[in-house]
Parts: structure tokens; C-alpha cells; sequence
């Protein structure tokens, strides 16, 4: 399909030459020879690609402009004119105009600028897939009246420029909440730069968030830039904030009131432009009444609160959760995707979840990789999910108790063991091993022993 023209100008002759040039070069043209026509156009066909002149009779090039930018933003208009002045080109660079060509008309200069042009809205409406893709991929699963709540919030606040603070459980998926905040923010088209606060160790966390100098301090052989400085006219994630020191506390709360920082080391002032997020699983007004977390930080950051409500609290989204999670698993395996059983999920619905949703999206992974047929029952759901279960679990224990031979009795064990850990750590021989406290070689020689 070849991509379309309009062609607006109220001169006969540019109409015919353009129109015929743009024809052979295997461009499909429609003419107008006002602003009107041309709008009607568009209106009916949506054309790839405008060439719009500025000086017309009745609503001239720049109102047909605005009207077009309006109604139709993807469609990139390129402005030709007789009369060009720098004040023009600014106005219509300003109302969204690709480009803009001086008569008289150069047929190879239309004819990159035109290409140009077409190939910059395939790459926005990439974008605009992609963009669409990732949203949808980061989107807060479920339809229960909690997660509504959540949703509503967040369609709110991601707009703006506001600082959240988001509190839940482990598990509940309170990162996935900073991202859709950030996939929805004008900030999207910078980064979002994620600080587990509690996995750096203390030593290094003014390092990791504020960067440091060549020679800083010993092991610094090159100057590296810190998170706030990644962030830039981005957001920056601080999750598990209620586990930095209170000396850290300090640092960060200069760097956030002030939106200036210095390297470790160096003596530059950078000005940095970040939105922040932090979220906690730990209630903070408890910490600052222990002494533990600073209470001007607290509401520095916590202008609009969050909460990401427990699983528990919303079971009613389990049944679209384990579907997600079996397309999931599905795609990552490259394998059939498996059903499961409205008694199975019923048994779910039942369970109190303590590890949120991280809990469910590992039994549905276990699941459904460990299942052998294409549905997974209720009988394939284990304890502590399914009570039916526990029963199975203390039988099997007793097995043991029935081996007379006390070297049978340890191999038996250590196999049942060694399966085990490797269906927790999904297969990974080298992360059971760590688990296990031995050598993944030891760990390869029992796997092929037992």
C-alpha cells in the first residue's frame, strides 16, 4: 500500500506539478485548493502526510495547521510558502509542523523531507505500540473493589508531579505500582531509576545514589554517576526506605528539599530533577516513634499516600492473577498453555496469602511447570494451599518411618530433599546449591546418584 498525500495550495499550477511529480515517485495524492477542502479531506480519509501552504484564501495554512494538529496529532503536516520568515517557521514549528520548504519548490528536497517525515511517524507510532505494550504489561491485575480503589488512585496522582509514598506487604506489588505511576507520568521518556534500599550495603549507599569521583575513596578507579543523577527529569524509585540508616536518612533528605547534590569526592554542585516514589512495607509513623526513621523525611515524601492492599483483601482478582500467570509461564517456557480447575482456584481463594501475590505467582510457576497433564486439579494444589493436602504430606513423612535400613532411609530422604529444594529454586542447580550449602558439582553427582 502506498503511502497517501494531501497536497492543500490554492495555486493550479503547484497543485498539477506537485501532484504529478509525487504520483511518479508511487505516492498516492489528493489536491485541495483551500484550507476547507483540505480539512474535509482528512477528515474523510486521514491521509500519511499533509503539504500545506501558508497564505490562502478563507482559513489560511497556519488555522488549517492548528485545526489538523488538533483533530489528527499523528499526521505530520509539512508547511511550503512563498513568503518564509524565521517568525513563521517558530509558529509553525510550535503547532507541530514537521518541517517547512521555501518556494520555489525543490522536487529532491520535498522528496527527502517527505520521507523523512513518514519515516518519523512510523517511529512514533512504534513508540505509541511499545508505550501501550508496557503499560499494559505493568498494569495492576484485577476487578475486585480494592484494586479499583488503586487503580483510581493512580490514574490521579500519575499524572502529576507530586511525590507518593506507597506502603503494603512484601509481595503485594508495590514496585509494579511505581511503574504504571511512571509509564502514566509525563516523565515517561526518562528513565525510572530503582534503589532497593535495604539491599545496599551502608558503606556504599551514598556511592550508589550520589555517585563518586575517580580516586574517592579506595576501589573508585573511574567516576560513576549516581542514581539521582540517572533519574534526571526522570523518577527515581526508593523502595524499602524504612530500612536506611537514619545517617542516610539525613543525606537524602538535603538532596531531596535542596534537588542539588555533590559527588562522593568532588566538589560540583549538580542540580538534579527527579520525581520521587518510595514505598515501604514497614509502618513509618511507628519507625519515627521508635526513633528509627526521621520525621521530616516521613513528610517530605509522603505528600500523597498510597496503599496497596493484601491479597486476602482482594481474592476475588485470584482467578484473572493464575490466568496471567499461566499465560505467563506459558510464553517464558514456550509451551502449552495449561487450565486449572474452578475447585483449584477455590482453594486458593480460601488461603490467607501471606506472601501477597509474589506467593501465588510462585505456586502457579510451580504448578505449571511441575503438573504433567494440560489442567491442573485440586489435587495437584499442595499444602499449605490445600488442606485435602496435609494429610498426603504427613503420610509421606511416615514412609520414611517404614525403611528398616537406616542408610535407605537417609537416601530416600535426601533424594525426597534434594527434589524438593529443586522445585522451590525452579530447577536452578546452581541457586539450590547455594540454598543447600554445597558445591554445584557435590549438587550435580547426588542429581545423578539419586
Amino acid at each position: 500500500m502506498f503511502p497517501s498525500i494531501l497536497i492543500v495550495d490554492d495555486e493550479p499550477s503547484i497543485l498539477q506539478s506537485l501532484s504529478g511529480l509525487l504520483t511518479d515517485e508511487g505516492f498516492e495524492v489528493k489536491t485541495a485548493s483551500n484550507g476547507y477542502e483540505g480539512l474535509k479531506i482528512v477528515e474523510e480519509g486521514s491521509p500519511d502526510l499533509v503539504l500545506l501552504d501558508i497564505w490562502m484564501p478563507g482559513i489560511d495554512g497556519i488555522e488549517t495547521l492548528k485545526e489538523i494538529k488538533k483533530n489528527y496529532p499523528t499526521i505530520p503536516v509539512i508547511i511550503i510558502t512563498g513568503h518564509g520568515t524565521i517568525e513563521t517557521a517558530v509558529k509553525a514549528t510550535k503547532l507541530g509542523a514537521y518541517d517547512l520548504i521555501e518556494k520555489p519548490l525543490s522536487i529532491d528536497q520535498i522528496i527527502v523531507t517527505i520521507n523523512n517525515a513518514l519515516n518519523f511517524r512510523r517511529l512514533e507510532e512504534e513508540n505509541i505500540y511499545l508505550r501501550k505494550k508496557t503499560i499494559e504489561k505493568h498494569s495492576i491485575t484485577g476487578n475486585s473493589p480494592p484494586t479499583e480503589v488503586l487503580k483510581k488512585q493512580i490514574a490521579l496522582v500519575a499524572p502529576t508531579n507530586t511525590w507518593i509514598l506507597i506502603t503494603g506487604e512484601n509481595g503485594t506489588g508495590k514496585e509494579l505500582v511505581a511503574r504504571t505511576i511512571h509509564q502514566l507520568s509525563s516523565r515517561v521518556d526518562y528513565p525510572l531509576i530503582t534503589v532497593n534500599c535495604a539491599a545496599i550495603p551502608e558503606e556504599l549507599i551514598e556511592s550508589e545514589l550520589f555517585g563518586h569521583e575517580k580516586g574517592a575513596f579506595s576501589g573508585a578507579t573511574s567516576k560513576k554517576r549516581g542514581k539521582f543523577e540517572l533519574a534526571n527529569n526522570g523518577t527515581i524509585f526508593l523502595d524499602e526506605i524504612g530500612d536506611m540508616s537514619l545517617k542516610t536518612q539525613a543525606k537524602i533528605l538535603r538532596v531531596l528539599q535542596e534537588q542539588q547534590l555533590q559527588r562522593v569526592g568532588g566538589s560540583r554542585i549538580l542540580s538534579v530533577n527527579v520525581r520521587v516514589i518510595a514505598a515501604s512495607n514497614k509502618d513509618l509513623e511507628q519507625e519515627i516513634e521508635k526513633g528509627n526513621f526521621r520525621e521530616d523525611l516521613y513528610y517530605r515524601l509522603n505528600v500523597i499516600p498510597v496503599e496497596v492492599p493484601p491479597l486476602r483483601e482482594r481474592s476475588e482478582d485470584i482467578p484473572l492473577l493464575v490466568k496471567t500467570f499461566l499465560d505467563e509461564c506459558a510464553k517464558q517456557n514456550r509451551s502449552t498453555k495449561k487450565t486449572i480447575t474452578d475447585e483449584a482456584i477455590e482453594l486458593m481463594r480460601a488461603y490467607s496469602w501471606p506472601g501477597n501475590v509474589r506467593e501465588l505467582k510462585n505456586l502457579v510457576e510451580r504448578l505449571a511447570i511441575m503438573v504433567r497433564g494440560e489442567i491442573i486439579e485440586a489435587s495437584d494444589v499442595p499444602a499449605p494451599y490445600n488442606p485435602g493436602s496435609m494429610e498426603k504430606a504427613r503420610s509421606f513423612e511416615e514412609q520414611f518411618f517404614l525403611i528398616d535400613c537406616l542408610k535407605d532411609a537417609e537416601i530416600a530422604f535426601e533424594k525426597a530433599f534434594i527434589q524438593r529444594k529443586l522445585l522451590e529454586n525452579k530447577n536452578n542447580i546452581s541457586k539450590t546449591a547455594k540454598a543447600i550449602g554445597v558445591k554445584q558439582s557435590y549438587l550435580n553427582k547426588k542429581i545423578k546418584e539419586l
